[in-house]
């Protein structure tokens, strides 16, 4: 069995080359992608020209505009970003199938028993970086035995291991430190800001420690903090840990030190995970001769849809949105799309809703190809019957209604929109204007029970209006609302109701209500409360009315 060889890409530029891409006709200035740390803005991708200027990552804008008054500058997009890269990931399964997103800039590649289809190991990364070159990006490769050391060659192959800090260089080390540290090998460094990148690294077959000896600890992927750590300690490069004790070095820097150049040497397994690829259902119609009148379209689809709903079924999942196209001879494509209520996987549910829709395709000339697809799909769960027979038919006939409800759902939504239809729902409130709430309908299951209080609510609930009576607890006799006199014949209560001390709800600064059931003269039940007063002053409101 062939030793297992990754090949890490790394795109350094990636967010900033994006935006040259989407962006031809900008001019030939440095650039810089940005985004907010701590309420500051910094700069997080460099065009080359940028870098050149001497600007780098992680720099402060206002620094930067000092550096580079002509910089420009654009927000960060990390979901442009993340589905670009998710884009480089499909162009990347040419090379092998194993192909895996590092985010935010970088792809892993287990390119075993593939580098002889490209010529050999050198040709599949000058293919690669060639690839990138007519794409406008920049990328350095690795190539290696294990994960963490491809990923250590794209980045730190060389460079030297830096000072830690401003003072902090090899010569003002203890002075047996110094006389060991003479002996270690220099590396040349890369020069800061040059446009051409490092070439490819790669480890040959089995000499990943040597590989990795010369790199900073940096190229462990260890954290900032415990390289600053190790560097204080005279610890600047791989070879420094590769002959350490391992027990002082969890006692002082944790696990992940060990475990980090366990990987990068292969002692530790680290597997690379592809992508699965997101589910596609779709089937299509060619046709002999062009049709163009709607029982013709629609024996089509009629021979579609069972094909559509048996790939639904065999994956266990349920169309959401449907989009019919149909191709025609002058090669001009008619589509609609519509929603469903609930996910479904039989012809049944799907037709009528295609059949509403059906009117805005214009044949013209005539249309020579059927295709239909499930642009979004949910999981659909099988639902257990009873076992008697009374039990499973009253589960089926349930199940038909709430069939028969969706359906309904569907076809108003196909004609004014799925979220133009909503259902009211129970909120856990015990505030009377929160105790429902608005959901839409295709996307919330029906409320068949809703909670029963304790004391009755108004059939009718307006905002409180004020209501003229003595200020005290006691419910008035007499009071007058909407310029009319009431006389109260009865009166059932009180119902204290606390405000929601953990909002400030302006409606309620007027403290705890004390709500009444009011029967008056006229003939009018009322929902009258009387606010203790708070932050406003105390009083008697309307707040509803009864049946």
């Amino acid at each position: 069995m062939p030793p297992r060889r990754i090949l890490s890409l790394w795109f350094p530029r990636l967010a900033a080359e994006r935006v040259l891409r989407q962006a031809r006709g900008l001019p030939p200035s440095p650039l810089a992608i940005l985004h907010e740390v701590n309420g500051a803005q910094v700069i997080a991708s460099l065009t080359a020209e940028a870098q050149g200027a001497g600007l780098r990552t992680g720099q402060p804008l206002r620094d930067a505009m000092a550096i580079c008054p002509q910089l420009l500058t654009r927000p960060a997009d990390p979901g442009g970003e993340a589905a670009f890269l998710n884009g480089l990931r499909r162009w990347a399964g040419k090379f092998s199938p194993w192909v895996a997103e590092e985010p935010p800039d970088a792809l892993v590649l287990d390119i075993t028993g593939c580098a002889h289809l490209f010529g050999g190991e050198e040709a599949m990364m000058a293919e690669a970086q060639a690839d990138c070159a007519a794409l406008g990006l920049s990328v350095r490769a690795g190539l290696a035995d294990t994960r963490g050391a491809a990923w250590a060659l794209a980045r730190f192959a060389g460079r030297d291991a830096r000072p830690h800090r401003s003072g902090d260089a090899i010569a003002q080390e203890a002075r047996a430190t110094r006389s060991r540290a003479a002996r270690r090998q220099v590396w040349q460094r890369v020069p800061a800001g040059g446009d051409t990148p490092p070439a490819p690294r790669i480890a040959a077959p089995g000499q990943t420690r040597a590989a990795l000896a010369p790199l900073p600890l940096a190229a462990l992927r260890l954290p900032q903090d415990t390289v600053a750590g190790l560097a204080r300690l005279g610890l600047r490069r791989v070879e420094d840990l590769l002959g350490m004790p391992r027990a002082p070095l969890v006692r002082r820097f944790g696990q992940a030190v060990v475990l980090r150049l366990d990987q990068a040497l292969g002692s530790a397994p680290e597997p690379i995970s592809p992508a699965r690829a997101a589910p596609h259902f779709a089937v299509r119609l060619s046709l002999p001769d062009p049709i163009g009148l709607e029982e013709d379209i629609l024996a089509g689809i009629d021979r579609l849809l069972p094909a559509l709903c048996a790939r639904l079924r065999s994956a266990g999942r349920g169309a959401r949105r449907l989009r019919l196209q149909a191709f025609r001879c002058d090669h001009a494509v008619q589509q609609i799309e519509l929603g469903l209520a609930r996910p479904a996987d039989t012809p049944e549910r799907m037709r009528p809703l295609i059949v509403l829709k059906l009117g805005g395709i214009d044949a013209g000339p005539g249309i020579d190809r059927l295709r239909i697809e499930a642009t979004l799909s949910e999981p659909l769960h099988a639902r257990q019957h009873a076992g008697h027979l009374e039990a499973a038919r009253a589960a089926q006939d349930r199940q038909r209604a709430d069939t028969a409800l969706d359906d309904l759902i569907g076809r108003l939504g196909t004609r004014v929109g799925l979220e133009a239809l909503t259902r009211l729902a129970p909120a856990e409130s015990h505030i009377p204007e929160k105790g429902w709430q608005v959901l839409a309908a295709a996307w919330s299951a029906p409320v068949t029970d809703w909670p029963v209080r304790d004391r009755p609510r108004p059939l009718l609930l307006f905002p409180p209006e004020p209501v003229t009576a003595p200020d005290t607890p006691t419910p008035p006799a007499r009071f007058r609302w909407r310029r009319r006199d009431f006389v109260a014949l009865a009166h059932g209560g009180p119902e204290r109701i606390a405000p929601e001390w953990w909002l400030d709800d302006p409606a309620w600064r007027a403290g705890p209500r004390d709500y009444w059931r009011v029967e008056t003269d006229a003939g009018l039940r009322l929902w009258l409360y009387y606010a203790h007063g708070g932050e406003m002053s105390s009083g008697w409101f309307c707040h509803g009315q009864f049946a």
